[in-house]
């Protein structure tokens, strides 16, 4: 189950590439106002939230301990992140500040899944 357990820890990594990639690919057209949510960021955001759901039944299934409170305050950001991505996907450019919140909510996300112990 160990096993299982990375596999889905690897992907839910390259999730997070996928996103915060995407951001940090449009930071230059983020400045001239012309970013758009790449569908690599859409996707990555998915990964992340099926990818951390598995982590968290597998988790629980093997009688590790699960800190919801961690996993609430995760979801939530990463909710707010995919409906951005998600209603904003199809338009020619993104607002700067919508944008840069995506790619600040990343960045949250990331230091709440590594400082919170």
């Amino acid at each position: 189950m160990d096993v299982l357990i990375n596999v889905f820890v690897a992907l839910h990594i390259i999730g997070i590439a996928a996103l915060l990639g995407g951001f940090l690919t449009q930071t230059k057209a983020m400045t001239a106002g012309t970013a758009r949510f790449t569908p690599s960021m859409l996707h990555g955001a998915l990964t992340m939230l099926v990818t951390g759901m598995v982590l968290v039944g597998l988790n629980q299934a093997e009688d590790h301990q699960v800190n919801m409170v961690k996993i609430g305050v995760k979801l939530a950001v990463l909710v707010v992140i995919l409906g951005i991505v998600y209603v904003q996907r199809d338009e020619e450019s993104a607002a700067k500040p919508v944008f840069g919140a995506v790619g600040g909510l990343t960045v949250v996300n990331i230091l709440v899944a590594t400082l919170w112990t």
